[in-house]
């Protein structure tokens, strides 16, 4: 039964619950914590552990995306992004490492370099080179005119990504973008989103999507709920999402959609929430920006942070690392907070609930202690 309340007069409003709001139930059973598996696949291609990067400059580069690669994650270089418009912009990382609050006018400044189409075709092959999985972002806007040049590239996936993305976008101006059509005609895998709700998520299924991203990106430094009044709770958003998925399952006879957690996420068990409420991974973003690899020393800011329009993300300057990006996804850890050792805490997690694997995991028990 949908939780529902009536906020005034003429309106109701479903009530939503955030991640912090969850609470893991053991169950009878517990595991050997080396006999749990964290790994999961999307169409052809394995991960060790299920961890999708933000393609945000702060965090990834090439050589860091390569890094998570090896590591057992999933790195996403932002084809709109410092890599993909300056030849070397270690200069300009290097200035935001330690800019001066506020941030946002420098930010639209440096992101004013048109995108060169040629960069994106060498950042790929940087990234082929290195090994592993090839992953690369584009906006919905940009999709029509930079995909040509990633696909050429020859990337392995293709990751289609907004603050909100819909499988129908309406415009009278532009040439709208038919997910459908566009993830039809191609041979690779596409994750897709953001979304927020269940209708959405499964009209992106629809698409022919591999992978849907739920939720906005939204952390404590994202404004979007400031500046545009949407705010997710990741939660609600995720089990909703898992709703559809399992809808489309039968709907196809089989055909199985990936969900990965955007926001609201900053620690291991923060990912073990996520993943109980039925994600198949999570995307993190400032969680990486701990790492002593990461490209900006530490500092943050949203992909939406540097919109010429409207800013939707506040600059966070660069601070001392935590560890090593091996040392922040696998330990050991000095932190007692879940920053350090994301995934040995997510298969602790598991192993003090019994189950040996992700699938298993999102049957987990859950309660509500707010």
């Amino acid at each position: 039964m949908r939780d529902v309340v009536e906020i005034g007069l003429g309106k109701v409003a479903r009530r939503g619950y955030h991640l912090s709001d969850v609470a893991i139930v053991p169950s009878r059973r517990t595991r050997d914590v080396d006999d749990v598996s964290t790994a999961w696949q999307l169409d052809a291609y394995r991960f060790e552990i299920p961890c999708v990067a933000h393609p945000s400059d702060a965090t990834m580069s090439p050589a860091s995306a390569i890094a998570l690669g090896r590591l057992g994650g999933l790195g996403v270089l932002n084809a709109e992004g410092l890599w993909c418009r300056y030849e070397d912009p270690s200069k300009l990382l290097a200035e935001l490492a330690d800019l001066d609050q506020p941030a946002t006018a420098r930010l639209q400044e440096i992101y004013a370099e048109p995108i060169k189409p040629e960069l994106i075709a060498e950042r790929v092959r940087e990234m082929r080179l290195g090994g592993g999985t090839v992953a690369v972002r584009v906006s919905p806007q940009h999709t029509l005119a930079l995909a040509p040049v990633i696909l050429d590239a020859g990337v392995d996936l293709l990751v289609i990504q907004g603050t909100l993305v819909s499988a129908e976008h309406v415009s009278t101006t532009d040439e709208p973008l038919n997910l459908k059509e566009f993830i039809a005609d191609l041979d690779l895998p596409v994750i897709v989103g953001g979304c927020t709700n269940y209708q959405t998520a499964l009209h992106l299924m629809r698409t022919g999507a591999a992978g849907v991203i739920i939720g906005i990106g939204a952390d404590d430094f994202s404004t979007t709920d400031q500046v545009l009044g949407i705010r997710v709770p990741m939660a609600s958003a995720i089990a909703d999402a898992a709703a559809a998925r399992r809808d489309y399952l039968d709907e196809t006879g089989g055909r199985y959609v990936h969900l990965i957690a955007d926001g609201d996420i900053g620690t291991s068990g923060d990912i073990a929430r996520a993943l109980a409420c039925g994600a198949d991974a999570v995307m993190l973003g400032q969680p990486l920006a701990h790492a002593a690899e990461s490209p900006a020393g530490g500092a943050w800011w949203h992909s939406s942070a540097s919109h010429p329009k409207l800013a939707r993300g506040m600059y966070v300057p660069g601070d001392e690392p935590l560890g090593t990006l091996e040392e922040l996804l696998y330990g050991p850890s000095d932190d007692p907070s879940g920053a350090l050792n994301l995934f040995g805490g997510l298969k602790r997690a598991m192993a003090k609930c019994g189950y040996r694997d992700l699938k298993e995991f999102q049957k987990v028990d859950l309660s509500l202690d707010i």
